[in-house]
Formats: C-alpha cells, structure tokens, sequence
C-alpha cells in the first residue's frame, strides 16, 4: 500500500465510498445530503492542510485522510485528522496505515499533540485503533451524536501528545 498526496484525478474514486459512508449517518458528523461537488470542497483542504489517499500496487483508492490543525491561533498548535476507508477494503490495515501516517505527518510538521474532536461512541473499531495508536478518550459530549440505530450516543474527544 502507498500513501500519496490526493489529487483531483483521485475524487471520481473517493465519492462513492465517501458518499455510502455520509449517506449512512453512523460515524461523521456531515450532513447526511452532503453533495458530491459541496463534499469536494470540504474534503480537499488548503495547505498546510493536506489530503493524502491510500493506494494498492494497482492504483485503486483504497481510504483517504485528511490532515489539518485542530484549531487557528494560539491553538495551531494542535492537530487533527479525519479518515475514511472504502468499506470494500475494511480489515486490511488501511485504517491504522493512515492514522499512523497522519501522526507522523503532525509530529514532522511540528505539531505538539493531535486531538479528534468527534469519534462517535458506536464506533468502536475507530475508538479501538486510535487508543491502540496512542490516543486516549480525554472527554465525552453525552448524546452529541444521533445516530440511526442506536439513537443519541456520546461523541469521544480523543488526543495523543507528540
């Protein structure tokens, strides 16, 4: 598997799976109508932002990241990331690849910590990779998130000091 930078070219690949996992309602917290060219704009971020893809010998999207700081001012300091996986492709690492990469990328950009302000409660393999990268649940917004099985559940801030 190879890490990239994101291009255009890489959207036609990304929507389907970003779009089954928004339509789905059950780990971000985007509008579940979110279109395809709106959702472009808010995934493809500005540097020093980046958005990288996840990518098999053969060239097929396999899972995106988008990497950015979690705040602007005296908390630039701090970053985050968000991940989407193809669900073709869940179980096969792609996941913990990008994550790691992200932490990576956070440490070498000078970043002190990283922290996710949303980890849905439900999502437990997501809580279980992030904590077994070093992440830690440091608070709990009970019932920030309506999710469509299980009703209200609580939204994790996650965070691991670089």
């Amino acid at each position: 598997m190879l890490i990239r930078e994101a291009t255009t070219e890489d959207w036609p690949a990304m929507w389907p799976f970003f779009h089954t996992i928004i339509a789905a309602g059950e780990t971000l917290t985007y509008p579940l109508d979110l279109g395809k060219e709106e959702a472009q704009g808010w995934w493809y971020v500005a540097a020093p932002s980046r958005v990288v893809v996840a990518v098999d010998d053969a060239g097929t999207v396999l899972g995106t990241a988008k990497m950015n700081r979690n705040h602007m001012g005296n908390g630039s300091h701090v970053a985050s990331a968000t991940y989407m996986v193809d669900p073709a492709h869940s179980g096969k690492g792609v996941g913990r690849a990008l994550c790691e990469y992200s932490v990576d990328w956070a440490r070498t950009s000078g970043y002190r910590a990283m922290q996710f302000n949303a980890v849905v409660e439900t999502n437990t393999r997501a809580v279980k990779l992030y904590e077994s990268i070093g992440f830690e649940v440091i608070g709990t917004l009970p019932e920030g998130f309506n999710h469509p099985t299980e009703g209200y559940v609580g939204l994790h801030i996650m965070h691991k000091a670089l």
